[in-house]
């Protein structure tokens, strides 16, 4: 390993350099970040800045609604440019993180689409992104293999590997290991400059393209950003303008209101959008944090069942499809169930219902966190989408405003309390200890999932509605007490020397600071991302 390299005249590489890395940090490649990062971070930073003043409206009670500015292109007569031949089928996508084992395991699934995910499923530790991007240059070249040293077993890519598309971090993110100007890099602009820069001609010399998923955005202003990107970018490289292709997660209550503005800044390049479920619900919790009547119930009674976000997802489908675009479906986070036959039965059950509901409103297509639930999802579509997509489908939703804000139905409870403690706690821990995608009680946990955790905690604990279904309020000192009791818990579960050894209390002072705090941090990530290796 070498130590922190200057490379180009204006960004400073602090992580070091491990074997492989200087295919990835070539001067041209940091270059082109480079410069990509220098013309666009203030817009993102301006973009930012549009949350925090936007939000302060919502804190004073007013809601998310339709933009009267932009009434002219929800009315107008106009389509996305046009979808690639690969990506027309995506009845069912895998998503996870960019190690090496797991990329090969995901692009071999019996699945149409695999997302390499820079964001909800990966720390961004500086060693685990750049192997990330090595992965991904491998997998491109198709060259990538991997050796188990537990168990000796080679891992290599199948024929028709599923088409890949990549996920870089959200607008909040920075990546502290590059400075450029003396500042940290915009980290979404890193994820997608180097991947592109590597890898956008082989893509395009085999047929495909370079994809991408686009997290988190609440607003149209913020797609505006990345289109212009796309074009910068494919200019500096020298490809045709809309070769990039993205699916935007709509994944924001704000950005439900923007569907059509979304996909009308990004014509040229957008392919669909997505119900990021997960993010959803945290956003939905994060806006109307302190809005009378808006205390949420416990997150596992939140489903795509509950009114407002069934109406989001026929919303989407019924926007994309007026439009030419793909309405994707979104993640059960159900996974096989070993060694309980009966749990595993239930669980499928369950994955199935959703995906029914998702197939019957209009989606395209749906994603798994396993290749175990590929199966029991491409049954589901295949069975009543019997061509690639559904985009001609007619469908006839009307959604409104009020059917978006409709507030879910359920009751808090004191083990909904101590389920988001411990899934939060040991999250937390995982992630701070570089590994950002977490089976945990027979669900696969990500960001997404710890933010709706102790967002909830906060809320519950600062809402003046914030009591449980037995008449007791949710206090600070309650929460300290269960916090107490849950720590225990994890530890006679994980075992002593499992937890002395590992981040656990560290991960329990940074969810406490975050749920007795005044005011609700944006994001878990932020503070979460200086205590990463």
């Amino acid at each position: 390993m070498t130590e922190t390299v200057t490379t180009v005249g204006n960004t400073d590489l602090l992580g070091q350099f491990e074997t492989g890395f200087e295919r990835v940090l070539t001067e041209e490649a940091v270059a082109f970040t480079s410069r990509l990062v220098s013309r666009f971070r203030p817009r993102v930073q301006e973009c930012l800045s549009a949350r925090v003043a936007r939000q302060a409206l919502f804190d004073r009670g007013i809601g998310p609604d339709f933009l009267p500015d932009t009434q002219s292109v929800r009315d107008g007569d106009w389509s996305i440019r046009g979808i690639p031949a690969d990506l027309r089928d995506r009845r069912v996508e895998i998503t996870g993180p960019v190690n090496r084992k797991m990329l090969i395991n995901a692009l071999n699934a019996p699945v149409q689409c695999y997302m390499a995910d820079f964001e909800d499923s990966q720390a961004p530790t500086w060693s685990g992104l750049m192997h990330g991007q090595l992965n991904l240059m491998d997998a491109v070249a198709g060259t990538i293999e991997y050796s188990d040293p537990e168990t000796d077993k080679v891992y290599a890519l199948e024929d028709d590997p599923a088409t890949l598309i990549v996920r870089p971090r959200g607008w909040h993110m920075v990546e502290r290991h590059i400075r450029i100007d003396g500042a940290p890099a915009t980290a979404a602009i890193v994820d997608f400059a180097l991947f592109l820069f590597h890898n956008a001609r082989a893509l395009l010399e085999k047929g495909s393209g370079p994809y991408f998923y686009l997290p988190k955005m609440e607003s149209h202003l913020e797609a505006r950003i990345w289109n212009d990107i796309f074009n910068a970018a494919q200019d500096e490289l020298g490809i045709a303008r809309g070769s990039i292709k993205a699916t935007v997660l709509i994944e924001t209550l704000p950005a439900a209101f923007e569907m059509d503005e979304i996909l009308h800044e990004l014509r040229d390049h957008v392919v669909g959008l997505n119900c990021g479920r997960w993010d959803y619900i945290f956003s939905f919790i994060k806006i109307m944090k302190l809005q009378p009547g808006r205390v949420m119930a416990d997150r596992f009674v939140v489903d795509m069942a509950q009114h407002c976000m069934d109406s989001y997802s026929k919303l989407l489908c019924v926007t994309c499809h007026k439009r030419g675009a793909m309405a994707m479906g979104g993640m059960s986070a159900f996974i096989p169930v070993k060694n309980d036959p009966a749990a595993n039965d239930k669980a499928f059950a369950r994955v199935r219902a959703d995906k029914e509901r998702e197939v019957a409103n209009g989606h395209d297509g749906t994603w798994v966190a396993h290749p175990g639930l590929a199966p029991v999802a491409r049954a589901v579509f295949d069975e009543h989408m019997p061509g690639a997509n559904q985009i001609n489908r007619p469908l006839d939703w009307s959604v409104t405003a009020e059917d978006l804000l409709r507030q879910p139905e359920g009751k808090i409870t004191e083990a909904g309390l101590r389920n988001n403690i411990s899934v939060a706690v040991q999250y937390i821990e995982a992630w701070i200890s570089g590994n950002g995608c977490v089976p945990l009680y027979n669900l696969m946990e990500d960001a997404a999932t710890a933010e709706i955790s102790r967002t909830q905690v906060w809320q519950w604990i600062h809402h003046p509605e914030g009591r449980f279904d037995d008449g007791r309020d949710v206090t600070v000192e309650l929460f300290e007490q269960l916090l107490a009791e849950e720590m225990e818990n994890i530890k006679a579960e994980v075992g002593e020397e499992r937890f002395e050894s590992g981040r656990f209390s560290i991960a329990c002072d940074l969810l406490h600071r975050l749920c007795v705090a005044d005011e609700l941090a944006d994001f878990l990530t932020l503070p979460a991302y200086e205590l990463l290796p």
